[in-house]
């Protein structure tokens, strides 16, 4: 039998980029195959998955903040493009780290190179290297940790409880950082969150430099009660709720929520648990699985690896279904995210 002739991806795909701008039109034209297509068709499936009245759940892991995935997630964010995100500690704090101390970050594009003598100075010199950059222990970590302590010694005298994005949320909107910012504002994402409101989910907050900062003031004495920062299961309660109310809603005009995971770790596989977690463990079955899901990972597939496992493994899980739109592109977050963004917002 002939083989019958199909459409030309490259002229469909310049088709949806016809009223996009220079960004995306290069994408269309020149990602025809292997990572590249799998990026573009990532975002064609998060920007249909938006057309359908969906809301898109994203998490973060790595050092995405550090790398300034702000510039592009911002804006996300902004243009509701993103409804709600998980992040480690880490990339909470570390946006706000370079908003406020990003003339003292340096960057060291040969640390391939570096000796332990070469990495000794650097913490002589008190810079914490995170790959090519090096984030300013004083400047940085130390100016966030006085605000924030003062927030957390206020609650806790008070007998009151918040998340860490919250207690984030009250040092942005308190103005005290305000004077100290050293990038343009528009490229910070915790800002544009906060500016929403944005719920945010920050599992395993504890491993973070300000989670370890919060420990050395509960054995300090300067905080009293332990709780007074929610962490990991009142996260995952929360979660929980958000999850069945939201997607109750978007069931009526036949929406759902979708899952786009920017690394691994834990900051993907906590909330994608919360599934399971309703139909098995609260026997909700009448709650949707994921209704999108993407991947941006250089893990490669082995033995046991999550942040490497296709997504079809999550079948198995009762995370995904057969029929959910999945995609990974395994390649550099640093690259590839800031890419599928510029389509969703057609730039």
């Amino acid at each position: 039998m002939k083989a019958k002739a199909q459409p030309k991806p490259e002229l469909v795909n310049a088709a949806l980029a016809k009223k996009k701008g220079p960004v995306s039109k290069f994408i269309a034209h020149s990602y025809r195959h292997f990572n590249a297509a799998a990026l573009l068709d990532a975002a064609k499936g998060y920007e249909t998955h938006l057309k359908a009245g969906g809301k898109m759940l994203v998490t973060i892991a790595g050092a995405m903040s550090t790398a300034e995935l702000g510039i592009s997630l911002a804006e996300m964010i902004r243009q509701d493009k993103i409804h709600a995100i998980v992040c480690t500690g880490a990339n909470l704090e570390e946006d706000i780290f370079n908003l406020v101390a990003h003339d003292y970050y340096e960057r060291v594009p040969h640390y391939r190179h570096l000796t332990a003598e070469d990495e000794q100075e650097l913490v002589e010199r008190h810079m914490n290297r995170v790959t090519d950059t090096c984030i300013p222990e004083m400047e940085a970590m130390r100016r966030i940790e006085k605000v924030v302590l003062e927030e957390w010694i206020k609650a806790d005298r008070a007998g009151e409880h918040y998340f860490p994005h919250e207690f984030m949320y009250k040092i942005l909107r308190g103005g005290k950082l305000k004077r100290s910012y050293q990038i343009d504002p528009k490229n910070s994402w915790m800002l544009a969150a906060c500016e929403k409101n944005l719920p945010i989910i920050v599992p395993g907050w504890e491993d973070a430099t300000l989670g370890n900062m919060y420990a050395a003031a509960v054995i300090r004495g300067d905080v009293k009660n332990v709780h007074t920062v929610r962490t990991g299961i009142e996260y995952m309660t929360w979660l929980a709720q958000y999850y069945t109310k939201t997607s109750k809603l978007l069931k009526n005009g036949e929406g759902s929520i979708g899952f786009f995971q920017i690394g691994g770790g834990i900051a993907g596989d906590f909330p994608i648990c919360v599934v399971p977690m309703l139909h098995q463990d609260l026997e909700r079955t009448g709650v949707p699985l994921w209704g999108y899901f993407a991947q941006i990972s250089d893990s490669t597939t082995s033995y046991g690896s999550y942040s490497g496992a296709v997504p079809n493994e999550k079948i198995t899980w009762g995370k995904l279904a057969a029929t959910t739109p999945k995609f990974i592109v395994e390649s550099d977050a640093t690259i590839v995210a800031p890419l599928i963004f510029a389509w969703v917002l057609g730039q």
